[in-house]
């Protein structure tokens, strides 16, 4: 890709960020704007991006200056935002992330597309440090930091820049899949969630064919029944369940960690994987099945996976305070938050969760499947903490269906308008249990598990 000027608004954010510094890490001149700065939010993250020398501007339309520039937005942004705007004023082009980032896939000469409803950002990273660990070089772009991959005050970063093969996370919730033709594709798992089940089998089916090879979760019915109209070859099959190309048998569960017998057609590994919950296993099958695509034998990628250092916000461990463990966690549709609770109830006597709903329209959308998800999941003793909705600004419609999710969740289940109302019930918090953030959107989220662990300990 030739030398370009790019201005990311909403620069901050955990799609946006490895992006921008992936292509300032690759020479192109890089600016950025963010109204959670603006709003004096996250300082220490502002300070990070601007010593990757990213400059920073308000997100007032000042930093787009000449029609030499590309801006980089969201799908989702409004038209109102004075850097939009600004851009259009100048001449400069706009493109989505998702455009930008596609460009960058499908121009490689060797890519990977990591896709699915769940375990997209933990998956790209496991292939991330598989291919790292087998001299690959890999250029990557994900979704969550890479606690592999750290920048020199011990942040993980949601990037790496290489030379090898091109690896990113693709996301389907606003259709620009259907931008992706990856040299090799991964579809974990499909499930109903931003679209409707018709929607996103199509997305995933048109995405499939166009990926040059395939990589398909099978103990996902959807995905199972996509395979169906592939030609043999054009594809690869991982399971837990059922008979697949890649499969893993005798799972054991303990503290901290999960095993497995992998067996591919032709070999087998075992795999120690510095996890918890069964699904990441599935994830793990996933990287080995894709790695191997590229040339990285079975034995190289399950030894690579030992040491497997996770994602930031996925089921990620801050520490331990009066022998309370408190889990920071991205989980925020039915499906991702049913795993999460499931793997936390194995490794834990009781979970105390608070969960902020990622927006008001996702809550409404599907409010009863969440209900399924929190009462079917949660044990007798667990508590429930549920708050309004993330919000920031913008056009939505306000709704109460936080307090209507509490009501039906039923007696496990309490509404805390603000955050101290949940750090005041930490008095009751047992030696065994795990305290867990759970949500996405809101990246003071992070912010707020650590002090919850502060909390801990001081006392």
């Amino acid at each position: 890709m030739q030398h370009q000027r790019y201005f990311f608004c909403g620069v901050g954010g955990s799609g946006m960020l490895p992006l921008a510094s992936y292509l300032k890490a690759q020479g192109h001149e890089v600016w950025g704007s963010d109204r959670a700065f603006d709003q004096g939010r996250l300082p220490a993250h502002q300070a990070r991006i601007e010593a990757l020398g990213i400059e920073l501007f308000p997100q007032d339309g000042s930093g787009l200056q000449a029609a030499s520039q590309t801006l980089v937005t969201s799908a989702a942004v409004e038209a109102t935002i004075p850097d939009v705007a600004a851009a259009a004023q100048v001449g400069a082009d706009q493109k989505i992330r998702a455009q930008l980032l596609s460009e960058l896939t499908n121009s490689a000469p060797v890519s990977v597309g990591v896709a699915g409803t769940s375990g997209k950002s933990t998956t790209t990273a496991m292939l991330a440090h598989i291919l790292t660990e087998a001299g690959k070089a890999p250029g990557v772009i994900n979704g969550a930091g890479m606690l592999n991959s750290l920048d020199t005050n011990g942040v993980p970063l949601g990037w790496q820049s290489g030379d090898g093969p091109f690896v990113c996370e693709v996301d389907e919730s606003d259709g620009s899949i259907a931008l992706y033709n990856p040299s090799v594709g991964v579809v974990l798992n499909i499930s109903e969630d931003h679209k409707t089940m018709d929607e996103l089998i199509a997305l995933f089916t048109g995405y499939a064919e166009r990926s040059g090879h395939v990589v398909l979760g099978i103990d996902s019915e959807p995905v199972a029944d996509l395979a169906k109209h592939l030609p043999a070859e054009t594809y690869t099959t991982f399971s837990l369940q059922g008979d697949a190309d890649f499969k893993a048998i005798g799972i054991e569960v303990e503290p901290g960690f999960v095993r497995a017998t992998v067996r591919s057609a032709s070999d087998s590994e075992n795999l120690r994987l510095p996890m918890i919950g069964a699904f990441n296993v599935s994830n793990a099958l996933a990287a080995i099945a894709a790695a191997m695509r590229l040339d990285v034998p079975l034995s190289v990628a399950c030894a690579a996976l030992e040491s497997f250092g996770g994602t930031t916000r996925r089921l990620q461990k801050v520490g331990e305070g009066r022998g309370v463990t408190v889990i920071d966690d991205f989980a925020h549709n039915p499906e991702k938050i049913a795993a999460s609770i499931g793997a936390l109830r194995a490794q834990h006597e009781r979970l105390m969760l608070f969960y902020q709903p990622h927006g008001y329209g996702p809550l409404k959308a599907f409010r009863t499947l969440y209900e399924e998800a929190f009462a079917q999941s949660l044990g007798a003793d667990d508590q429930l903490y549920i708050a309004k909705p993330a919000y920031f600004g913008g056009t939505v419609t306000i709704t109460d269906d936080a307090e209507v999710l509490v009501r039906n969740v039923g007696a496990r289940a309490h509404y805390v308008e603000e955050r101290d109302a949940f750090r005041a019930r930490l008095a009751s918090a047992q030696d065994g249990d795990a305290v867990v953030v759970m949500g996405a959107r809101d990246d003071t989220l992070a912010d707020f598990a650590k002090s919850l662990l502060d909390d801990l300990r001081a006392a």
